[in-house]
């Protein structure tokens, strides 16, 4: 059985805008961020995510671990950090579909923070807000079932993977399987199910938009409560994608450079081009600037060339 959700107009409004940019984000080859991008994006996602839950590190100590570098800091925020950092890097090797991956990845995210670190929860929880109780989740004997349909519900479905990834997301958070941990896991496993589909969605943070509107994604998940249904966090969890998307899309944020041009063009396969197949390719770059490329191209090992001005031919080297 499917988990209870609605799709409203203003759910196939943001499912349009978002599969827009996504376009947008393809033919703008933005959808292979430079290594440069990749880990200031990564740097953002764990910061973010780790504030959320009351975490201290600011994005230049997170830098420094990083780098293997020792900073000064509480430990337990230290370790979150590195548990963080560890679990991001093997992101692309868990399965969003496979319950043995997620405790696996949550046994990697709470190392040394909690004795049932992958593993469901024993004992009953509830979620405090200030004095009064403003979640109680299921019964822990129930907590293995619940999970096992959740997962079922990710196989079967043919629900698209934008709803997908909100719907898990909003239920992972009501049934809370873990004694902790249960916050930054939901947010982890989003961005695998959405990325398993748009790999752009990797180096996407999500969670920078997530803790700038902490209160909308708590008020989301409690008129969920409410409701009895995911509804209202699936309209929550569609702004704040469609919000990021439109990041990477501002101008500002990201240019591409002669070495992010080079290896997206390498990453085609074509095996033998023209100075104007190249252009066709990035079309807003100019014919100086397409010659200045190829010529990095030639020097880097990654082309061999063959003629002369007009009538040069450009093979890839394998």
């Amino acid at each position: 059985m499917n988990p209870p959700y609605q799709i409203t107009p203003e759910i196939l409004k943001l499912i349009a805008s978002v599969s827009e940019k996504l376009g947008q984000i393809n033919a703008k080859f933005l959808n292979r961020p430079s290594p440069k991008l990749r880990k200031e994006n990564r740097i953002k996602t764990i910061h973010s995510s780790l504030s959320i839950e009351g975490n201290t590190l600011t994005e230049e100590q997170i830098t420094a671990l990083i780098a293997n570098k020792r900073i000064i800091g509480p430990e337990k925020d230290v370790i979150e950090v590195l548990n963080a950092i560890n679990a991001y890097n093997q992101l692309n090797s868990f399965d969003p579909k496979s319950s043995e991956s997620f405790l696996k990845a949550h046994a990697i995210l709470m190392k040394g923070l909690v004795p049932e670190n992958g593993k469901y929860r024993k004992k009953g929880v509830g979620i405090m807000a200030g004095e009064r109780m403003a979640h109680m989740a299921p019964p822990a004997e129930n907590v293995p079932h619940l999970m096992n349909d959740l997962f079922s519900y990710l196989k079967a479905s043919k629900e698209i993977s934008l709803i997908k990834s909100c719907v898990f997301h909003y239920e992972m958070e009501f049934i809370h399987p873990f004694i902790d941990g249960n916050g930054r896991m939901g947010r982890l496993w989003q961005t695998l199910i959405l990325m398993k589909e748009y790999p752009v969605f990797e180096f996407i943070p999500l969670e920078n938009i997530i803790h700038k509107t902490q209160r909308n994604y708590y008020h989301a998940l409690s008129q969920s409560d409410k409701s009895g249904n995911s509804t209202p966090f699936i309209e929550y969890m569609l702004n704040v994608i469609d919000g990021s998307l439109h990041n990477v899309l501002d101008v500002k944020s990201r240019n591409l450079n002669t070495e992010d041009r080079l290896t997206y063009f390498s990453e085609l396969n074509q095996t033998e081009f023209s100075r104007k197949d190249y252009m066709n390719v990035f079309k807003e770059i100019s014919s100086a600037t397409a010659s200045r490329d190829l010529k990095k191209g030639v020097e880097l090992g990654l082309f061999d060339k063959e003629g002369d001005k007009t009538n040069t031919i450009y093979r890839l080297i394998k």
